[in-house]
């Protein structure tokens, strides 16, 4: 167990996985951003997702609607979980629970990918389905920019 002591001695209160990645994300906003490789497969009530990402690049994802699985399928890369950052070469499988929110750095070129059941068949579909809306996000749909002045 780790205690974390704040004013005094008074113990700080615990930040959740989801605050520390939004902190995260606020800072990353102000950065020149990066639009990853990305391609979307769809097929027979499922969507594939593989974002390819160089190394040295941190990428903060949107709040997942359903769960999905969370594939590392080659590189290392840093990852939020629940249990805190885990570091993972693929190949290694995740599953994700409704609420996940993550930030994913990538120690060495890395691709991800992810798996959903979906009832869309197209991005913009899929991705109202899967994510919640995120004004504050980097990116749009498909992984496009939002803030292109910076990038």
């Amino acid at each position: 167990m780790r205690i974390t002591y704040g004013k005094g001695f008074d113990v700080a209160p615990a930040v959740s996985m989801i605050d520390k990645v939004e902190a995260l994300q606020a800072e990353l906003l102000k950065l020149p951003q990066y639009e990853p490789i990305t391609k979307h497969t769809f097929h027979g009530g499922m969507y594939c997702r593989e974002v390819f990402r160089e190394a040295g690049i941190l990428i903060v994802g949107k709040v997942h609607k359903k769960e999905h699985f969370y594939l590392v399928a080659g590189g290392t890369v840093a990852i939020t979980t629940d249990e805190g950052v885990q570091f993972v070469t693929g190949p290694h499988l995740l599953c994700s629970k409704p609420g996940t929110k993550r930030a994913v750095y990538a120690e060495t070129d890395a691709l991800c990918m992810t798996f959903h059941c979906v009832e869309s068949t197209n991005v913009e579909d899929a991705e109202a389905e899967l994510v919640e809306d995120a004004p504050e996000s980097m990116f749009g749909v498909g992984n496009q920019i939002k803030v292109k002045e910076l990038a």
